[in-house]
């Protein structure tokens, strides 16, 4: 089945992608490119060859757009915590455990796999019927992910993350006690060049690409700390490595960790994506959830507290 237009041009118009992109928003630029170099789009009956080609006042152009082919996944009723959902966007509040998108050792019980029994009619991108992955959090990293479910919105928020205009804040515990109230972390990070399961501090001549971990004490608690961290770019394990860094590595985390128990039963490591700020990829309305913190988390802090009051 396909979607068919037929447009014709009113005035002298730029580019013909930028000029779809405009008459059609539901579709990305790259998407429209893409359709461009699949031979889909014609003008005056002739199958349009580049998407650079300039528009006259009459052209008619045909535009078809074929139905998203099913993405080769089992959708899995697995449940979500939904914090916000429209035609264009889901937030979801992650649970520890849930890996985020399919991959070797982790084929489905995925993320994307609940997603795809979520939304069964998914417009999808890129002419595939699948979630849009704009941003991953690690499997034992709990908290808020933005999921497009449209091709213009899973461009919309790249290009603000790319921008920096989303806003990411997560809450760690720490071991030990950062000597000053905040700091910004500034080091690339790219494979470890042993291990390449892991993340490094890696020069960026090396291979490393630019970090920026922006942090401030949220709450003191004896030989542990509460910590807000804002991220300014969005690197693999970021936090964690970064906070590994300083000396003070998250709590629970099993790769860049201590180790030390803290007594508590972590199903991972203590970080929390908090709060996130994106803006509609259709109405520009700003949007901000925030996620509850599990139940573990809360204990730990619990604990830690109490721990802190016996102390003094």
């Amino acid at each position: 089945m396909l979607n068919e237009f037929d447009l014709q041009v009113e005035e002298d118009s730029a580019r013909i992608d930028r000029y779809l992109a405009e008459e059609l928003p539901d579709l990305s630029r790259s998407r429209i490119q893409q359709l461009i170099e699949q031979g889909k789009v014609q003008v005056n009956d002739k199958v349009c060859t580049s998407k650079k080609i300039n528009l006259k006042v009459g052209d008619r152009i045909t535009l078809e757009i074929p139905e998203a082919q099913p993405l080769e996944l089992i959708p899995q009723d697995i449940p979500l915590d939904i914090l916000y959902e429209d035609d264009q966007l889901l937030i979801i509040n992650k649970p520890a455990g849930l890996v985020v998108h399919p991959a070797p050792g982790h084929p489905n019980g995925t993320l994307v796999n609940a997603v795809l029994a979520h939304c069964p009619n998914l417009p999808g991108i890129g002419g595939v019927q699948r979630p849009g992955i704009v941003h991953r959090l690690d499997k034992d990293t709990t908290g808020a992910i933005a999921i497009a479910k449209t091709d213009i919105a899973y461009q919309h928020l790249q290009a603000q993350l790319q921008a920096k205009t989303a806003r990411r804040e997560y809450l760690g515990v720490v071991y030990g006690a950062p000597k000053t109230e905040s700091g910004t972390i500034d080091l690339p990070i790219g494979r470890h060049p042993q291990d390449r399961k892991k993340m490094a501090i890696v020069p960026v001549e090396e291979g490393g690409r630019t970090a920026i971990t922006h942090w401030r004490v949220k709450e003191r608690l004896g030989n542990y700390t509460l910590i807000h961290f804002q991220l300014e770019t969005g690197r693999t394990h970021q936090i964690r490595v970064h906070s590994a860094k300083m000396g003070h590595p998250i709590v629970g985390d099993p790769v860049y960790g201590s180790g030390r128990s803290v007594g508590v039963n972590l199903p991972g490591q203590a970080l929390h994506a908090w709060k996130l700020k994106v803006q509609h990829p259709i109405s520009g309305d700003w949007i901000e959830v925030n996620a509850q913190l599990p139940q573990t988390f809360n204990t730990l802090l619990d604990i830690l507290r109490k721990r802190g009051a016996i102390s003094y």
